[in-house]
């Protein structure tokens, strides 16, 4: 199955929590339906990223990066990329670059979707269609900040920064329904 296949099969089989999410949800198939590089940075209209709140073992801690180019603190995740063999592998490799931590367990079911407008590595404003993901850390998970990252912190998730945007809050509020 192909990654394009994967988001669109993830999809169609999500049972997003609410009517917002859920419209959501058609509006994104309905770009995969047009768009068949839909997954892929190259795409300038817009593309699926993956991204991840990575929790701490006992679920009551969220690791955040400074993002060095939006400079505020966002979770883990970003592009997919070519050979990622599906949306929830390119969340989980994401989690796993940007935060060090070997052995992270990712829930294959989304936790929400957000969209937004960036200009990221095109260098020309684009939006991304965000698959976002809850993911677990091993007791003990040693963080490393990567090249992509100012730094990383873990947060109590009832006490996020605050000036956290609202796809951050609504995945928080995923996660701790979860």
């Amino acid at each position: 199955m192909s990654l394009h296949a994967s988001a669109v099969a993830t999809l169609t089989n999500w049972r997003a929590p609410d009517p917002a999410q859920d419209s959501l949800r058609h509006a994104v198939l309905a770009f995969l339906a047009a768009r068949e590089d839909g997954c892929l940075r190259s795409c300038a209209p817009g593309h699926v990223t993956g991204s991840a709140l990575v929790l701490d073992n006992t679920g009551s801690h969220a690791l955040l990066t400074l993002h060095p180019r939006f400079g505020r603190w966002l979770q883990l995740g970003g592009h997919c990329e070519p050979d990622d063999p599906d949306i929830v592998a390119a969340a989980l490799r994401e989690a796993t670059e940007e935060s060090g931590v070997e052995g992270l367990t990712i829930d294959p079911e989304p936790a929400a979707l957000h969209v937004h407008p960036v200009t990221c590595s095109l260098g020309v404003p684009t939006r991304h269609l965000d698959v976002q993901f809850v993911v677990r850390a091993p007791a003990g998970a040693e963080i490393a900040v990567s090249d992509e990252s100012l730094d990383l912190r873990w947060w109590p998730l009832d006490a996020l920064p605050e000036d956290s945007d609202f796809g951050l809050t609504q995945l928080a509020a995923a996660a701790r329904n979860r």
